[in-house]
């Protein structure tokens, strides 16, 4: 009799661990599954909270950041790269919701685009979504970390070091040779500005320029410019006065100060001008990337 009752008592205790096993791994496959089709994003457009697939945000991404012109590996290379910073933002910042402001990355709407493009819509459209389902989950990391992915529109001449304009050092993201984008004549522009409104948008108590001095990076362009002995670092000065780079030449002459700028953008990362130009010689999306990306590998 004493052996039946152990004998049911064991039976009862294999059943109950038996479906606790079974619960706990129902749980695993459950949680495997929202990790695979967790591919939605909080966007924030026209001042609301909109969720969607990632892969609609990217073609959206593209549309905005990247002329529809470019060559298609151009702009499969800027899918993978706009992929990669959103990646980057959601998995380093707790339910972040993504500006479609320059603040992240630019974006518009499907209906934005064919207002942009009207009788081109279709074409450029699919040119798109072909380039953004070709690369479809990929995205960039370096030393099996998804990296931000800085990008802008043209250098001039070289990218620049990460940490001479966003403080911070990161190894992938150094200064390159990009002379691709001097077939673009460096989008150089010149800007004039009165003495006066010079001196008052950089906050400098005076009504007139007795001194100019400029500190550079190695890629020609400014980390400091000293004027009447106040120290300004380059990327604020080029903020104050809505300059297109950094890499800047200051004249004066009479009453008005000249400022010449080559590029547009930031510098750092890659450029989408110098991309296309890569793109038209005949290389290849992941080719462009590893070329402005350093060591960086490319995953699904």
């Amino acid at each position: 009799m004493k052996k039946i009752i152990v004998f049911f008592i064991a039976l009862i205790f294999l059943i109950t661990s038996y479906q606790h096993k079974e619960i706990d791994s129902k749980k695993t496959i459950n949680n495997e599954v929202k990790v695979k089709e967790s591919k939605k994003v909080d966007i924030i457009y026209n001042n609301k909270v909109q969720n969607m697939d990632i892969e609609d945000y990217v073609l959206g991404v593209v549309a905005c950041e990247m002329p529809a012109s470019f060559d298609e590996e151009a702009l499969k290379a800027m899918a993978v790269a706009a992929r990669t910073f959103a990646v980057y933002k959601l998995t380093t910042n707790k339910n972040y919701k993504l500006s479609t402001t320059t603040k992240d990355q630019c974006y518009i709407s499907k209906e934005k685009m064919k207002s942009n493009w009207k009788n081109n819509f279709n074409k450029n459209y699919n040119k798109i979504k072909k380039a953004v389902e070709s690369t479809s989950n990929e995205y960039m990391t370096y030393k099996d970390k998804v990296i931000i992915s800085f990008y802008f529109s043209i250098s001039n001449g070289y990218t620049e070091n990460c940490e001479n304009v966003f403080v911070q050092k990161l190894d992938y993201l150094k200064s390159v040779d990009s002379s691709w984008d001097k077939e673009y004549s460096y989008k150089e522009k010149t800007i004039k500005i009165s003495v006066s409104k010079f001196l008052k948008k950089l906050n400098i108590n005076s009504d007139k320029i007795k001194n100019i001095k400029i500190n550079r990076s190695k890629t020609g362009r400014i980390k400091y410019i000293t004027i009447n002995n106040k120290k300004i670092k380059g990327t604020k000065f080029r903020t104050l006065l809505s300059l297109r780079s950094t890499d800047i030449s200051v004249k004066v002459k009479n009453d008005v100060v000249y400022i010449t700028t080559k590029g547009n953008g930031h510098g750092v990362g890659m450029s989408q001008y110098g991309a296309n130009a890569m793109a038209k010689k005949g290389y290849k999306y992941d080719e462009i990337l590893k070329y402005y990306y350093t060591g960086i590998n490319i995953k699904k």
